[in-house]
């Protein structure tokens, strides 16, 4: 998280909070160390921004400040609401835990359409309980170009083990595939991430690679595909 996030995510908590929190409670929430809230706090009242209060003691927002209002009129504000709520098809807990986090604040800014609504049915969780690997970890290597050592489990129930190089993902309707280039079959291969039940980040990177193997993957899918990957609004 950049400071400028942390600062704001330190304003939202203050905002909700109905007593003074401790540095110390906000270095948990945030996870990082108390005195990096100290120095955040600091910068945030050099800005001018109502935060009272003293290290050992406690802070508080002083009521009534506001954050300025998004900048969106209300068919965007809608079609945001529409979007995260769809997240929820995704199985990524972890983007679905951020969107929840957005829809806050901007119900906090707007105030919530309660009369939209999205079915919730989509590709399976990424449930640790239930041994798959979080698709967070999955986005993390492919951002970083990481190479991932994987256990997979195939459509004939067997386990075999993959080191790849993961460049792309792509959420279906009904399941979340890593799309990458295996070096045990020297081929692109896609991954369902519900059934990776291991996976470990090596330190090893592809970043000279990264975009070649993108581009070739979109031509050859595009190419073989009556239905092609949707990749941006335009």
């Amino acid at each position: 998280m950049s400071r400028s996030d942390r600062m704001f995510e330190i304003i939202q908590i203050l905002r909700g909070s109905k007593r003074s929190l401790t540095a110390d409670e906000l270095a948990k929430k945030l996870e990082v160390s108390t005195r990096t809230i100290y120095r955040d706090i600091s910068a945030l009242q050099t800005m001018q921004t109502p935060i009272e209060g003293e290290a050992g003691i406690g802070y508080v927002m002083r009521k009534g400040y506001d954050l300025p209002p998004l900048n969106f009129n209300m068919e965007e504000i809608e079609a945001l609401r529409v979007g995260l709520l769809l997240l929820a098809r995704t199985g990524d807990s972890s983007l679905q835990g951020a969107a929840k986090s957005i829809v806050s604040k901007v119900d906090a800014l707007h105030g919530p359409s309660d009369w939209l609504y999205v079915s919730a049915w989509g590709a399976p969780m990424d449930d640790p309980e239930r041994g798959c690997v979080s698709i967070a970890e999955l986005r993390d290597a492919i951002r970083n170009s990481n190479k991932l050592i994987l256990r997979y489990r195939d459509k004939a129930d067997q386990d075999t083990v993959r080191k790849i190089r993961p460049f792309a993902l792509v959420y279906h309707q009904n399941s979340v595939i890593v799309a990458a280039w295996c070096e045990l079959r020297g081929a692109m291969r896609n991954f369902r991430t519900h059934q990776i039940y291991a996976c470990d980040t090596l330190d090893e990177t592809f970043s000279e690679d990264s975009n070649t193997l993108r581009t070739l993957w979109l031509e050859q899918y595009q190419n073989g595909s009556d239905t092609p990957i949707i990749t941006q609004i335009e």
